[in-house]
């Protein structure tokens, strides 16, 4: 689903749980924001050439953490494009992603995904693709759980810090959540951003009353 120009809302299905990663594209490069399960790499193929981009041109991968739905694909992806391709994530899951220490939710996975990440990101940090991303450090869900501000676009990818249900954000999913109250915390990041659109890794776009919705899960 196009959010806005060279914004997509990709829509993976993994035995009925439904994810959303994101792909910026233009002619001269991609990026990706999350990988989905190990063993998506075919579905997040079809994906992406649907909207008419190939494997080949993704230049970025940014993780929002280290969870094994977001950094299933990694391998695969490293294997296709190698060092084409440059992997974000911040410095606190970047060892887990790498496979140095196991996995905080997944560590129990006989082979769990794993791949290189180049560069470590932190809060505040401007990334300069697509108009300028925003790297909003959210943790809670994990120690080095990111949101990112797309700026031209004016939509904030939630990653995991909330869910959202038809369109409407639920909260944060509690049973996935290492610290609640570093969670809830968190979300007071956003308040502060001018938000059109927000998508959630679990439920994809919200458009409507965003901040009202925001306000209401932190004081929930």
């Amino acid at each position: 689903m196009e959010i806005s120009k060279g914004v997509e809302m990709l829509h993976l299905d993994y035995h009925g749980n439904i994810i959303h990663p994101i792909l910026l594209w233009d002619q001269e490069m991609a990026v990706l924001i999350d990988t989905g399960f190990p063993g998506q790499i075919k579905d997040l193929n079809e994906g992406m050439e649907k909207v008419g981009v190939s494997i080949d041109k993704l230049k970025v991968v940014i993780l929002t953490h280290q969870d094994v739905d977001h950094i299933g694909n990694l391998p695969e992806i490293l294997q296709e494009c190698g060092n084409k391709v440059k992997v974000y994530a911040h410095e606190l899951d970047k060892p887990y992603i790498q496979g140095v220490i196991p996995l905080l939710k997944d560590g129990h996975l006989e082979n769990p995904p794993k791949g290189r990440v180049d560069d470590t990101l932190i809060d505040g940090q401007e990334l300069p693709f697509f108009g300028g991303i925003r790297v909003i450090h959210t943790p809670g869900h994990t120690p080095g759980h990111i949101s990112l501000y797309l700026r031209q676009s004016k939509t904030l990818i939630a990653g995991d810090s909330m869910y959202s249900v038809n369109g409407i954000i639920r909260g944060i999913h509690a049973p996935t959540v290492l610290d609640i109250k570093e969670a809830r915390l968190s979300l007071k990041k956003y308040l502060d951003l001018d938000i059109e659109s927000v998508v959630c890794y679990h439920g994809g776009l919200s458009k409507v009353n965003l901040n009202d919705q925001i306000q209401k899960v932190i004081s929930h």
